[in-house]
């Protein structure tokens, strides 16, 4: 796939979003503006995994991916990007395979670790931060960063049969 400059949009590309091109919500500005745009997903499993999907089949042009566990037999049923084939893998390559797979216009950028105190700096590097991790710490902790750093947060839960999203927009409200 050919990447689009800020100017133009290839005649693929333009085949590949047309969809997207036609809604005159995001049209060829808004597409364009994804394009440019970056992402950083925090957790690639039963959350991150169908969000990392959807962002790259949107045409967000970067996502970064941050998580440290690796592919396990009991993911299969509900963590969408892995295979049998990958059990033991660590999940940010697996993914990050695919995504690439699905769209080479696509920079991934693959992060075997935690997010904590040592990789908090990576949200420096992104536009928005996705919260798709499994632990209430890493949520409490990514809530913090992109407060101090005053980056765009999605928040993002399941429980059983009920998910919930929130979007935090620090810096945007004075009391």
């Amino acid at each position: 796939m050919t990447k689009m400059n800020s100017t133009t949009i290839s005649d693929d590309y333009r085949e590949r979003y047309k969809r997207h091109l036609m809604l005159p919500e995001l049209g060829e500005e808004g597409q364009q503006r994804l394009q440019r745009g970056s992402v950083l997903v925090v957790g690639a499993g039963g959350l991150g995994c169908p969000v990392a999907i959807y962002l790259a089949a949107a045409g967000v042009g970067r996502i970064g991916i941050i998580d440290f566990d690796k592919v396990d037999t009991s993911n299969l049923q509900r963590q969408i990007a892995y295979t049998e084939a990958e059990v033991g893998e660590p999940k940010v390559e697996m993914l990050s395979r695919r995504l690439r797979a699905m769209n080479s216009a696509l920079q991934v950028d693959a992060i075997a670790r935690r997010f904590d105190a040592d990789t908090a700096e990576l949200v420096d590097n992104y536009d928005v931060i996705i919260d798709a991790s499994d632990n209430l710490a890493t949520k409490y902790f990514c809530n913090d960063v992109c407060v101090e750093h005053r980056r765009p947060l999605v928040h993002a839960s399941i429980n059983q049969f009920t998910g919930n999203v929130m979007t935090i927009l620090p810096g945007t409200v004075t009391l």
